[in-house]
């Protein structure tokens, strides 16, 4: 299974090898409300670690989505042109944004893991 660590602006990344899957965390989405538009970022650009990767157009506000890690944009969520609110419902799954070729995996060492986010989350309530 593939190791999922998240910032404390609830982007996670997913890592599989040397590639990572970014999207935001259910907190996030909810705090969003219903996601209208997604703004994704273009396949072979070049992000540095909390570039901005996508910006999430909700029916509440605008938001940019940080990138936790840097690396090379090699694919997008092309189903959030056509259906944005899968950000909603399946922010783990149909919801990524992005897939990126890591260019430096020793950032993960800066993110969350799950057990670390959840108390994270616990002391925002």
């Amino acid at each position: 299974m593939a190791d999922r660590k998240y910032t404390e602006d609830h982007e996670w990344v997913e890592v599989d090898g040397e590639n990572g899957v970014i999207g935001i965390s259910d907190y996030a989405q909810e705090q969003l409300g219903d996601v209208v538009f997604v703004e994704l970022p273009s396949v072979g650009k070049v992000l540095d670690q909390r570039d901005e990767a996508a910006v999430v157009e909700s029916v509440k506000a605008a938001a940019e989505v940080y990138t936790p890690v840097s690396g090379e944009v090699i694919e997008v969520n092309e189903e959030l042109n056509n259906d944005p609110s899968l950000v909603n419902t399946d922010a783990f799954g149909e919801g990524w944004f992005a897939k990126l070729k890591l260019t430096d995996p020793t950032e993960l060492e800066d993110l969350m893991d799950e057990g670390a986010y959840k108390t994270f989350l616990a002391g925002l309530s």
